[in-house]
């Protein structure tokens, strides 16, 4: 049977009578539906159910790339970050080395009382108070009271100013010791911080303070 006759007989099949096809054009037929079956169970059962497996698998696999560019970028800028903090660590020390120690507090103070006494001010008050302790530095202020001029004043700050160790002032007031003249003797009343650092001993003493007033928080 050449092809025409193959065609001329498929043409004569009656689609609504498949009963009267030739034995083998109804294998081919079952044989179709069946690899056309499969194939649309196959898209159901696999495909189908695959789906929101293969969809989380490609967000993880973005959530990695993602994950490795950040940490490739920071592995190429390690030098940078290490650079970094040994600036911080130097600028740290530096600033640290600026505040005195427990045995070099009586010395500043001293400093402190022979700025003013250079400036030619007359000294009325120099009074430390009570330190006040953070984390790893304690405060000192002194309270001070002087006569003088605008100018020797202006000297006085310039001085504190140029002392090898931290000094802050806060509160300054200015009153003329003669309210009725213009000019003359003026009083300069402020307050001066210095500032030491806790040693080890001092530091751990606080810590432990700390974690007896927050245990002792809890147990209330």
């Amino acid at each position: 049977m050449n092809a025409t006759n193959v065609l001329r007989e498929l043409r004569s099949l009656d689609p609504r009578d498949p009963g009267r096809w030739p034995l083998p054009v109804r294998v081919l037929a079952v044989l179709a539906c069946f690899v056309v079956a499969s194939i649309a169970l196959v898209y159901v059962i696999v495909w189908q159910n695959q789906m929101p497996q293969l969809q989380r698998r490609e967000d993880q696999e973005q959530t990695l790339r993602t994950e490795f560019r950040t940490k490739h970028a920071k592995a190429a800028n390690l030098a940078v970050y290490k650079q970094q903090l040994a600036d911080i660590e130097r600028s740290f020390g530096a600033m640290l080395r600026q505040l005195p120690s427990k045995t070099e507090v009586p010395n500043l103070l001293v400093d402190i009382s022979q700025t003013g006494l250079a400036a030619a001010l007359q000294q009325k008050v120099f009074q430390p108070g009570a330190e006040v302790k953070q984390d790893f530095y304690a405060e000192l202020p002194i309270k001070i009271s002087m006569t003088g001029t605008y100018h020797e004043f202006g000297e006085f700050v310039s001085g504190i100013a140029a002392l090898p160790r931290i000094v802050t002032l806060h509160d300054i007031q200015i009153t003329p010791l003669d309210k009725s003249s213009t000019g003359g003797t003026l009083q300069l009343d402020l307050t001066a911080k210095t500032y030491r650092y806790l040693d080890d001993s001092e530091i751990a003493a606080g810590e432990a303070q700390k974690a007896k007033a927050q245990k002792g928080r809890r147990g209330h």
